[in-house]
């Protein structure tokens, strides 16, 4: 990958974009017909500062965000956060409608969503995971933008900040909201990655690895299913209640449970034999999940 262009300010986007300058040098609304082309010297690698949503459609090029390329054809968000890699490529003039936000983390300073915005996992999600709108969902997500447009190009004044701040912690629960919906609604692919997940780890906990190198990280199994971690966590959460660590600890207990009610095996060697350096770590964890320690446990079977 070439090393991408960072753009590490609202106003150098513009100037790339061959756009006006922003109204406000840390926030920017744009209609996306207001980019036609890009020229054939711009950078196809981007980083920016700042944060990014976008709702797009009809967009005649390809974006590559992670490892996968994405075509959009019907409405479709994005979110990316500061320091995320992207890249665009574009043979012609660009079609594309919808709207894009561009916000830089020192606009929320000093209010509620300079902590919380992070906490919306779809910002690391990857463009696979991308939110799929309904249209009348993206009727909801347009007025939004527009919300935040007219609040944007109005005289700013003392009020301008806290509308457009709220305009926008609605945006991001209606999101949050309609990653839920596509979380259920796509039952087939979901229930497929369910599926997938419970055929990794019991192959991982059955084979000779765990006590060499430990149970699965979120990270390796997010890996392993094409996934990101914190999307694969969302959708177990939705699905069983459960988060990818939590379904990592029970298959580990399962196997305790396995060992020390069919072997003979001190608790200090299963612990080993399931990865844990420590048997005091192992004891904390198997007692937090079943209210009884490995030695309580095993005298329930004699």
């Amino acid at each position: 990958m070439n090393t991408p262009c960072r753009l590490k300010t609202i106003a150098a986007y513009h100037q790339l974009m061959q756009l006006p300058q922003p109204a406000h040098p840390l926030l920017s609304i744009i209609d996306f017909k207001s980019i036609k082309r890009l020229s054939d010297d711009q950078p196809s690698t981007y980083t920016h500062d700042f944060y990014s949503i976008a709702l797009k459609r009809n967009f005649n090029g390809k974006i590559k965000y992670g490892q996968q390329a994405y075509d959009f054809d019907e409405g479709i968000m994005l979110f990316m956060a500061p320091g995320q890699v992207f890249s665009i490529e574009v043979e012609e003039e660009l079609q594309h409608t919808g709207w894009l936000l561009l916000l830089h983390p020192d606009y929320l300073w000093s209010s509620p969503l300079a902590k919380t915005i992070r906490q919306y996992e779809y910002f690391s999600y990857a463009t696979r995971e991308a939110l799929h709108l309904s249209q009348q969902e993206e009727v909801q997500v347009t007025t939004l933008m527009q919300n935040i447009a007219q609040e944007y190009q109005a005289s700013l004044d003392t009020f301008s900040q806290k509308l457009i701040l709220h305009q926008l912690e609605l945006l991001l629960t209606y999101a949050e909201r309609f990653y839920h919906r596509q979380f259920i609604t796509r039952q087939v692919t979901n229930h497929t990655i369910l599926n997938r997940l419970e055929v990794l780890l019991m192959d991982y906990f059955n084979g000779t690895n765990l006590a060499e190198k430990g149970p699965p990280t979120v990270a390796s199994v997010a890996d392993a299913l094409h996934v990101s971690p914190n999307y694969l966590s969302a959708l177990l959460k939705t699905l069983t209640g459960l988060s990818t660590q939590q379904h990592i600890q029970n298959k580990l207990i399962e196997k305790a449970k396995d060992k020390l009610s069919t072997t003979d095996h001190s608790v200090s060697e299963i612990a080993y034999e399931l990865g844990f350096e420590h048997s005091q770590s192992f004891n904390k964890l198997f007692k937090s999940k079943t209210r009884l320690s490995p030695l309580e446990f095993r005298r329930s079977f004699l």
